[in-house]
């Protein structure tokens, strides 16, 4: 009768989101650090990507690792697209833009292989 309020499949999901958000984040600061000079972007960047790989790990409990990490890597390398086109003023040419619906298309692909039941999260 009890419903848990969050399932560990969901939880997991979450997690892994969370880290594709700290992964662009210190990704962004280590480009901004880069180009700004200082230290203080690589030690925003060291703690965003520390805390990404941490989120990472936790969305491995219910997220098996090949799909956390292509997901991860794909998403973060689109989203941190996004961010340098419209941060840093970056353009893309229409390859890139083919490759990035490609490198979409091959996630959903991979994530729509995954088992999304309850008891394969278990």
């Amino acid at each position: 009768m009890y419903r848990k309020l969050c399932s560990p499949l969901l939880l997991a999901w979450v997690m892994l989101f969370a880290a594709i958000v700290c992964e662009i984040i210190g990704t962004s600061f280590m480009a901004i650090a880069a180009r700004n000079g200082g230290y203080l972007g690589y030690i925003w960047m060291a703690g965003a990507l520390a805390l990404s790989y941490y989120l990472l790990s936790l969305a491995l409990r219910g997220i098996s690792v090949g799909v956390a990490y292509a997901v991860w890597e794909g998403l973060g390398l689109i989203g941190l697209t996004v961010v340098s086109v419209w941060l840093f003023g970056e353009k893309l040419v229409p390859q890139e833009l083919i490759g990035l619906a490609l490198a979409l298309l091959g996630l959903t692909c991979v994530t729509l292989g995954e088992p999304h039941d309850e008891e394969a999260a278990a």
